[in-house]
């Protein structure tokens, strides 16, 4: 069950972030795209900047686009800066996420940030996701609004993933951490996985339900990365016992990280963070899982504003599609116009 915190008192959401940002900032070391990645999928929809710091990672009418790292990694500290396409962008995904699904198919581990495209006027959302074990039948997913236009520049997105818990973070905010606990079993992601990024077609569900698509007038869709973070421990996927005992001086080394500990103001933070923008939680949503989910901390404060359907009382609702997990979705022709801004 669900551990229960109490309120902690409301202020300027406005100052608060402000403050924040200026006391607390990681001390990262950024790789080339190079030193750290492949190109995964999308022949001519990605591009490379000059210096080969950045890339740009393009949707158009015959086919989305994507990398992968190099290397899989027993837990790591995975970082880039992005930014995401503007104007119409309905049914559009732009996914940053670590997985197995390769090497794993039936019990794929995975964890999620995922970008939600709109309509003209209305803002980018976005979702993460926990999986472990192929435990895509427990879905533990949680959407968000941002606090700030995420196609104007770049903002920093991280997942942290360690032995003990998984931190997400948008910049330097964690906005979810997910504490590793007995109860949870193989659903917490234990084998090396490998980061990805793509841009694709998710029209069945992205927008709406699927009520709006992807309008190929707008296209091509651009998402771009740079300053890119690998910190983790490279482990082959099918030498899990070796890859425990060669990785544990580098799991202390990522424990011991900046990143790694929320301090008290970080802790702030994220409950200001999710009692403000966060619009769905599995953790409220007792009509899906009457029996909360072992790993759930329940904040009076998020809980008093949520429906038994997890989502909010007022403003904020999405309508639940079936998610289609795809790192190099189908090439789809599809004709322009196919929703109206």
């Amino acid at each position: 069950m669900g551990r229960l915190l109490p309120l902690i008192p409301d202020f300027s959401l406005f100052f608060f972030f402000c403050f924040f940002f200026s006391a607390s900032s990681f001390n990262l070391s950024t790789i080339s795209f190079d030193q750290g990645y492949n190109h995964l999928f999308g022949e001519g929809n990605l591009v490379r900047s000059s210096d080969g710091r950045s890339v740009r990672i393009l949707l158009d009418r015959y086919t989305g686009a994507g990398f992968i790292s190099a290397n899989l990694y027993k837990h790591g500290f995975f970082s880039a800066n992005i930014k995401l396409p503007a104007e119409y962008t309905a049914g559009v995904v732009v996914a940053f996420y670590t997985s197995n699904g390769d090497v794993f198919e039936k019990t794929h581990d995975e964890l999620d940030f995922e970008f939600l495209g709109d309509v003209t006027g209305k803002p980018w959302r976005f979702q993460t996701n926990v999986y472990g074990n192929g435990s895509t039948s427990r879905g533990r997913e949680e959407r968000y609004r941002l606090w700030f236009d995420p196609t104007k520049e770049f903002h920093r997105y991280s997942i942290l993933w360690t032995a003990k818990n998984i931190i997400f973070y948008v910049d330097e905010v964690p906005i979810r951490e997910v504490v590793r606990s007995a109860a949870m079993g193989g659903d917490y992601p234990s084998k090396p996985m490998a980061l990805y990024a793509t841009i694709w077609d998710a029209s069945s569900w992205a927008t709406s339900g699927g009520k709006y698509k992807v309008d190929y007038a707008y296209a091509p869709f651009v998402s771009e990365f740079s300053d890119f973070v690998l910190d983790g421990c490279p482990a082959d996927p099918l030498q899990l016992s070796s890859s425990a005992s060669a990785c544990a001086d580098k799991d202390a080394e990522l424990e011991s990280n900046d990143y790694s500990v929320i301090t008290p103001l970080r802790r702030a933070a994220m409950r200001k963070f999710r009692r403000k923008y966060m619009y769905y939680s599995y953790c409220y949503d007792t009509l899906r899982y009457p029996i909360t989910m072992p790993e759930c901390v329940i904040v009076s404060s998020e809980q008093s504003r949520f429906k038994d359907s997890g989502r909010l009382k007022f403003g904020g609702s999405h309508k639940k599609g079936s998610k289609r997990r795809s790192r190099a979705p189908p090439v789809t022709a599809a004709s322009d116009g196919q929703a109206s801004a």
